[in-house]
């Protein structure tokens, strides 16, 4: 018989009364509140502990779908206080504009692990989901996501779940896991191979970028084009002469305020990957790095912890906000089942801090015409990097003579950046990614 609401009851197991999924949700709640459930390892005698804690504590209703509501939802994703809430480079404010802030989030489209998906490789492969390896995928995947929101829908597009509107869709269908889509998981994983990646090995972060440089130039209808920069330094011209080139587009977008690019400007995406610390960050670039959220063309911070791949699209106080891959879904299309949708946008962030961050970090910026790169580099220079002591990156006009010829920019950005892998596995790094200059 099942329990019914108000009513104690005895159990010897509890997972007869929650599914797997729901009861390691709980009991890692219960032994470890407030924090992030992967850095809890639980022994058994732990989750008998909790156990206990829990069914001498409260009645146990048999409804999963008011365990999922009444425990999942309940997850404090923005905190209530004071301090501005900062998500990509827009501000807000927690005790007024609390549901903004949520449907800001909600809007972002959000990328997970995904399983039950045609082989990647072809039909003898075996790899038909990417969880346990494909988190940085994902995170490379939300980055240029959000770019092509930002670029054909304007930054204050929100979505909803009834939303028909066909750019949206349009742009969703580019990451579908499928390989005719531009930006799936399969082109991701296939184009690594060209870069010395196996299907279903760890890709680090400076392999993502090389991979999604080389595909971004088959989707004329964004016509985006992504640099790297590189030695800790943004040298301007450099960039002018990659995005002024034959080829630009007029970009059509929906909306009362068109958002339209040169036709001698490629849309941006620019990536700046930075070591701030040797096992963490060093507390002089914390400041510098909040900042960077507040800038308007933010794009968020491509991050982690070992193991775990993060996108960052915000901050509030010593904290930042995070869209999490780690989480299997189905896979389906948006074509077959219009309710898909729903899984490619996340109800709530989560926040860690900003201390307990991997060093290794890659800063995301989008402008869509010139004006918007000209008038990112005066609010760096203003507010990133003049104030700080040691700010996180240097912006020049040029090259040092000593450096690699500008000519060589579009060939060198991403094969030559140096960039520590997050995925700290044996056997399995991104060893391209592995030398650091230091900072500092």
């Amino acid at each position: 018989m099942s329990p019914s609401v108000g009513k104690r009851q005895n159990f010897n197991n509890i997972r007869d009364v929650f599914p797997d999924q729901s009861l390691s949700h709980l009991l890692m709640r219960i032994q470890c509140p407030g924090r992030y459930h992967d850095q809890c390892f639980l022994s058994t005698k732990s989750f008998t502990n909790a156990f206990h804690k829990l069914t001498n504590t409260c009645y146990i209703i048999r409804m999963d779908s008011l365990f999922t509501q009444n425990i999942c939802d309940d997850l404090e994703d923005i905190p209530q206080t004071d301090q501005p809430v900062w998500i990509l480079g827009k501000k807000y404010h927690a005790l007024t504009e609390l549901e903004a802030i949520r449907k800001d989030i909600l809007s972002k489209l959000w990328f997970s692990y995904r399983r039950g998906f045609i082989p990647i490789g072809g039909y003898n492969s075996t790899f038909t989901t990417d969880k346990g390896w494909g988190c940085m995928l994902r995170c490379g995947q939300m980055v240029l996501g959000q770019a092509l929101v930002f670029l054909h829908l304007g930054r204050d597009w929100r979505w909803t779940p009834e939303t028909k509107n066909t750019t949206y869709l349009e742009i969703l269908k580019r990451f579908e896991d499928k390989r005719a889509a531009p930006f799936s998981i399969h082109q991701i994983a296939l184009m690594g191979a060209s870069e010395g990646k196996e299907v279903g090995q760890w890709f680090g972060p400076n392999t993502i970028a090389q991979v999604l440089k080389k595909l971004v130039v088959y989707d004329e209808w964004s016509s985006i084009t992504i640099h790297v920069a590189l030695d800790n330094a943004l040298i301007v011209n450099d960039i002018l002469r990659q995005c002024r080139v034959e080829g630009g587009t007029t970009v059509e977008v929906d909306g009362k305020e068109p958002l339209k690019a040169p036709s001698q400007w490629k849309p941006l995406l620019l990536l700046i990957p930075l070591r701030l610390g040797l096992n963490e960050i060093n507390p002089v670039y914390l400041n510098g790095l909040k900042t960077s959220f507040k800038i308007p063309q933010s794009l968020g911070v491509i991050g982690g912890k070992p193991n775990l791949a993060l996108y960052f699209i915000g901050c509030v106080g010593d904290e930042v906000i995070y869209l999490d891959p780690h989480t299997t879904q189905r896979s389906a299309s948006v074509d077959n089942e219009r309710e898909i949708d729903l899984t490619y946008h996340c109800k709530s962030a989560s926040r860690i801090s900003i201390t307990d961050i991997d060093p290794s970090v890659a800063l995301c910026f989008f402008c869509a015409t010139e004006k918007d790169f000209k008038s990112m580099c005066k609010t760096m220079q203003d507010e990133l990097l003049e104030p700080e002591k040691q700010p996180l990156f240097e912006l020049s006009s040029e090259r040092l003579v000593n450096w690699s010829p500008a000519e060589d920019v579009v060939s060198e950005a991403i094969g030559a950046t140096n960039f520590l892998d997050f995925e700290h596995i044996e056997r399995q790094y991104d060893t391209s990614d592995e030398d650091f200059e230091l900072l500092g």
